[in-house]
């Protein structure tokens, strides 16, 4: 049984920055593909980043649009956590935040049209809830 475990949401006022934290088995953290995604009452949860580790040092990571330039995905193979640092966050950005894994060696699904799609994703996390006051 894969979990994930997040950490790190909260509460801060607009402008201010938040890193969330997501801790996974090894295999997972080595072989799947691991994103950050939103979601708010009422609408469809939102992929925000991807993350995977190719070989090696190499890896691939990639954003929506609507994150882009204000969130960084990035791991600490140390301890298999994988975070999301979110700057300038926003009143919008409001939401349960949840890190989720794709079966090992899936590949990350591209970005189209500024979305990133999760049905790859099958195993999530609990979510942590961040809220952003204006």
């Amino acid at each position: 049984q894969v979990q994930l475990v997040e950490s790190g949401g909260g509460s801060v006022p607009a402008g201010g920055s938040l890193r969330l934290s997501c801790q996974v088995d090894e295999n997972t953290f080595n072989d799947a593909c691991m994103g950050w995604f939103r979601q708010t009452p009422g609408k469809e949860r939102e992929g925000l980043a991807t993350f995977r580790t190719l070989y090696g040092n190499t890896y691939f990571h990639d954003y929506a649009d609507s994150v882009k330039g204000r969130f960084t995905i990035f791991r600490d193979s140390d301890n298999y956590t994988m975070y999301l640092q979110m700057n300038k966050l926003e009143p919008e950005d409001t939401a349960m935040y949840y890190c989720a894994a794709t079966r090992p060696y899936a590949a990350c699904p591209k970005v189209l049209s500024g979305t990133i799609g999760t049905s790859e994703f099958i195993h999530w996390g609990q979510g942590t809830q961040v809220t952003i006051s204006a």
